[in-house]
């Protein structure tokens, strides 16, 4: 039989069981890059996946977004193995990602009570660089990780003695008659995805000591002979720290323990409860905003990170404290269309920040704030254009203005205001649910799973398509949004703790509906895996005024 290799527009003839990785060996196939894993049929699959009939398959090299996950899953197996020895029993938790990087803690292998909580075993730098070392060890001695398949019932005895209480947990809840794991050196790990062949395919790293743990760094694509130096927030780590605790509280901090409330019927409580943490945070919100005496808000955070609801929770919530808020749409300040700036292919940049008029912007705010009364502009996105209509705003002394849009923090947006009468707010999914405790779920995972459900049911549009635009979202973010997320007064998580069982019901008929012939599909088939882990939970316990009903339907604001 066959196998298309896609990097080389050629079919090579295989025998059934060959391997990707025996192709190259055996028929020195020559690529530019030394590949980590690969696509088959645009799934993600790692080397030593057997091939049993005609078969595409492309080479993937550790700096593309399918690659990056498998060598940093690599690294997180490379550091289990060294916790393990140098900590016994002891549990790591890879909690989630920050700094771009990953946060990690150990902790004792004695369970918490509820009288007394588990705390993190007490980290210095040279227990962390004991980690690092060995971890460089492991990577030079080039072990394998092997992977093996076998019936749950077989794996979880193995895991049980390692003391990996959530994976056990997880893959209980989860019924899967037969689980994937790896070794390494005769110690078993799962992961949500492929691993490279041996340790030897990660090999550029750090571990950086931070707070009660320490960030584990892989590689940097900008120069892939060193690793990534973590760029630190200390708000957003506060605001990943405080939803930490919250699940500590609520007992649910991985997917298996959501699993159990579903079962046990508990889950009312748990979305009531996170609710009403939604409720008191943006209360807080309001709060520190009337205290400030700030005039002007600014509200800004990637896509589907539930701005619009959060605007609109803000303002009822300023309104109890008797303060009265008028809204600007950034929209309205949009240059004509001819003059908007043109990305790296050509195409208008309406994500830039000179797609705005800020003269303009700065001028009206400028008037509000000194008590002028005065006309908004009205942008038409169906000619491209500015329109000129009565639209009149004047500021009293109880009035707020809030802005909603991704170049809130960024301080050319209102660079002629005095900061002093501005509030600046971040919004993001910042999510703190695991899948287990060596696998985190990423909030860019979140957000576009959120972002796939909302343009199917307003806009339309098909999965296929949203995937599609995400990397260009992902850019204009990283250009526009996240190098000014300290900027912020306050940060908002938008997170809640229940939607992924909730948005299983939703997303994956629409992630089905990707074709297998495309790139994308191998984006929808990885989610479409994630969803499994989740019991369904059902919307009609989702309250209207949630901020999940934004992506959903069924809000009781108006949008």
């Amino acid at each position: 039989m066959e196998a298309y290799i896609k990097n080389l527009n050629q079919y090579i003839e295989i025998e059934g069981g060959t391997t990707p990785l025996r192709i190259l060996e055996e028929r020195r196939v020559e690529l530019p890059f030394r590949p980590i894993s690969c696509l088959v049929n645009n799934k993600s699959e790692d080397l030593r996946f057997a091939i049993y009939s005609p078969k595409q398959v492309e080479y993937l090299d550790d700096l593309s977004e399918s690659g990056r996950r498998v060598y940093t899953r690599a690294l997180c197996f490379m550091l289990y193995k060294a916790v393990s020895e140098q900590f016994g029993e002891s549990q790591l938790r890879i909690e989630h990602s920050i700094f771009r990087g990953y946060f990690c803690r150990i902790f004792p292998a004695t369970p918490a009570s509820d009288d007394k909580p588990l705390r993190p075993i007490a980290l210095t730098p040279a227990m962390v660089g004991n980690l690092e070392k060995r971890m460089h060890e492991l990577a030079a001695a080039d072990l394998p990780f092997i992977r093996q398949e076998r019936l749950t019932a077989d794996v979880l005895p193995q895991f049980r003695q390692q003391h990996l209480d959530s994976k056990v947990l997880l893959f209980e809840t989860t019924s899967q008659l037969y689980t994937t794991y790896y070794t390494l050196d005769g110690l078993a790990d799962s992961y949500y995805g492929a691993l490279p062949p041996s340790t030897g395919y990660a090999d550029v790293f750090a571990l950086h000591p931070y707070a009660d743990g320490f960030i584990l760094m892989g590689k940097d694509p900008a120069a892939p002979d060193r690793p990534l130096a973590p760029e630190h927030q200390d708000k957003m780590f506060k605001a990943f720290t405080d939803y930490m605790h919250f699940n500590e509280v609520v007992k649910v901090r991985n997917v298996g323990q959501l699993n159990m409330s579903v079962r046990r019927r508990t889950v009312r409580d748990l979305i009531n409860v996170a609710e009403a943490m939604h409720e008191r945070q943006i209360g807080s919100i309001a709060d520190r905003i009337v205290d400030s005496g700030a005039k002007i808000v600014l509200l800004a955070g990637p896509s589907s990170s539930g701005k619009t609801t959060t605007c609109k929770r803000l303002a009822i919530q300023l309104m109890t404290r008797l303060v009265t808020p008028k809204m600007i749409s950034l929209d309205d300040y949009f240059v004509d269309r001819h003059v908007t700036p043109r990305d790296e292919s050509g195409d208008y940049d309406y994500e830039s920040l000179y797609a705005l008029d800020l003269t303009r912007l700065n001028s009206d705010l400028t008037r509000l704030l000194a008590g002028e009364e005065v006309n908004l502009p009205t942008y038409s996105f169906e000619l491209g254009a500015r329109i000129e209509k009565p639209k009149k705003m004047q500021m009293r002394p109880t009035d707020v203005l809030i802005l909603e849009g991704i170049h809130g923090l960024n301080p050319e947006l209102t660079s002629s205001i005095s900061a002093s009468s501005i509030f600046k707010i971040y919004v993001s999914a910042l999510t703190t649910l695991s899948i287990d405790d060596h696998n985190w779920i990423s909030p860019n995972d979140n957000r576009l799973l959120r972002r796939i459900v909302r343009d199917y049911r307003y806009r339309s549009t098909s999965a296929l398509d949203t995937i599609r635009r995400w990397p260009s979202v992902r850019r204009g973010e990283e250009k526009w949004i996240f190098p000014f997320q300290e900027n912020a007064d306050a940060t908002f998580n938008s997170s809640l703790i229940f939607e992924l069982g909730v948005m299983k019901e939703y997303a994956e008929p629409l992630l089905r509906q990707v074709p297998h012939n495309v790139e994308q599909y191998s984006n929808a088939y990885r989610l479409l895996r994630f969803l499994e882990y989740f019991d369904p939970i059902p919307s009609d316990q989702i309250p209207h005024t949630s901020l999940l009903r934004e992506f959903l339907g069924g809000s009781s604001f108006h949008y």
